[in-house]
């Protein structure tokens, strides 16, 4: 029986090496994750008919299993190169069906669509619903990403914030000797101005100027908006409420919050072959403090065409187009996918797996979203081998395989004295 044992054991160490091979074979492979080599005893005998006086008939490799800890990540100068660190899959189309890798090296096909080194197909949230300032707020219909490489179209302004702080300590024009009434060409006539950018609908930039009048009645201030010049000038309706007033009247308290006149949705004039503009002003968070006055923050929401000229992935896996005229806009998300055995997946080559019924159905996850873990762009997940402890493995498999060869020889020698016998 000594060689059955033997050759059992040198088939067990044949298989290790084999692994831990592969293993340093792929040390360099992005996404790649090492295996270990599992055994087991053999005996002959059923549980019932167990002899404590049995020697075993030796080993056999009962398990290559597969360890997804989690590889180190480096930086790499392809933006659309992806990391994921935590638990989840990246979740690929292929002729063959859905497939799975932890290797991010992406690229862009000559169609848009967003592809792996291989060739095959990423999966993403294809359609998502934008706010006005471009913040992804839902996202619909699971397939291929692909990419719009059209340019993005002219949008007019409707929305414009505007934070200012109003000095307190500023005169009211109407108390001086003689009074003055208000004008945007008498500077006398004001207390403040500033001027922002907004945008028609053709993408023509357009400059709004608001003066702020302070008044008689205490923490009263009055806005008015102008828009292309002061002389002569397109007066913008602040005040649609009172038709014809065109200011807009700010309220505060004496500890100096605004408490009145925080929003207002005023009606502009139609310029020359655009739509008209209808902005909503919002003046929320301004103040009237000591000090002198001035805008803490501004902020609207059109923008001229532009080409497109890059793209940049998030954590939370939102691609979006770096476009010539300075917008950031989403165009479609990532996922990421998780299962509850990844062990029971099969690898299938070129980083990639194909799920089984022993792994579980796929859990479909946005990127940071339970243990599916978040992504790091400009990034790729490094093979997670151990190369210090699979070359010290590999001597042990090595001395292993010598030791059963041994065994074999011992056995040999055995039978070569029976023979000899006379």
């Amino acid at each position: 029986m000594g060689f059955q044992q033997g050759l059992s054991g040198l088939n067990a160490a044949s298989k290790n090496l084999d692994v831990i091979s592969n293993n340093i074979a792929n040390v360099g492979t992005v996404g790649f994750k090492s295996s270990r080599t599992e055994f087991s005893d053999v005996y002959a005998t059923a549980t019932f008919g167990a002899s404590n006086l049995q020697a075993g008939l030796g080993t056999q490799t009962v398990s290559v299993a597969q360890q997804f800890a989690q590889g180190g990540l480096s930086v790499s100068s392809n933006p659309l190169d992806v990391a994921i660190s935590g638990n989840g899959f990246f979740r690929l189309d292929s002729q063959a069906g859905s497939t799975y890798t932890r290797s991010g090296q992406f690229r862009m096909d000559k169609d848009g669509f967003l592809v792996t080194n291989t060739g095959e197909n990423v999966t993403g949230y294809t359609e998502l619903t934008l706010d006005t300032s471009f913040k992804v707020v839902g996202t619909s219909k699971l397939g291929n990403i692909q990419i719009d490489l059209d340019g993005i179209n002219a949008q007019a302004t409707t929305d414009l914030a505007l934070n200012v702080n109003l000095d307190s300590s500023a005169v009211a024009p109407s108390t001086l000797t003689p009074p003055v009434a208000f004008s945007p060409n008498v500077p006398a006539s004001y207390n403040y101005s500033t001027s922002v950018s907004v945008f028609d609908s053709l993408g023509t930039e357009h400059t709004v100027q608001y003066f702020f009048v302070k008044q008689a009645a205490p923490n009263t201030w009055l806005a008015y908006g102008y828009m292309d010049g002061t002389a002569p000038a397109d007066q913008l309706d602040l005040d649609q409420a009172t038709a014809g007033v065109n200011a807009h009247t700010m309220g505060f308290s004496s500890t100096g919050n605004l408490v009145s006149g925080a929003t207002t949705a005023n009606t502009a004039v139609t310029p020359v072959g655009a739509n008209s503009l209808v902005i909503d002003m919002d003046f929320t968070g301004s103040s009237q403090y000591f000090g002198g006055s001035g805008v803490n923050s501004v902020s609207q929401n059109g923008f001229q065409s532009g080409s497109l000229v890059g793209l940049s992935i998030g954590d939370d896996g939102v691609i979006a187009g770096r476009y010539s005229n300075g917008v950031n806009q989403p165009m479609q998300q990532l996922v990421l996918v998780t299962f509850r055995n990844p062990q029971a997946m099969i690898p299938v080559g070129q980083s990639q797996w194909v799920a089984t019924l022993d792994a579980g159905a796929e859990t479909i996850n946005k990127p940071g979203e339970g243990v599916a873990g978040q992504l790091q762009s400009g990034s790729v997940e490094d093979s997670n081998t151990d190369l210090t402890g699979e070359l010290v493995n590999l001597i042990v498999a090595q001395r292993l395989y010598q030791a059963n060869a041994q065994s074999i020889t011992a056995q040999s020698t055995i039978l070569q004295t029976l023979v000899n016998l006379r």
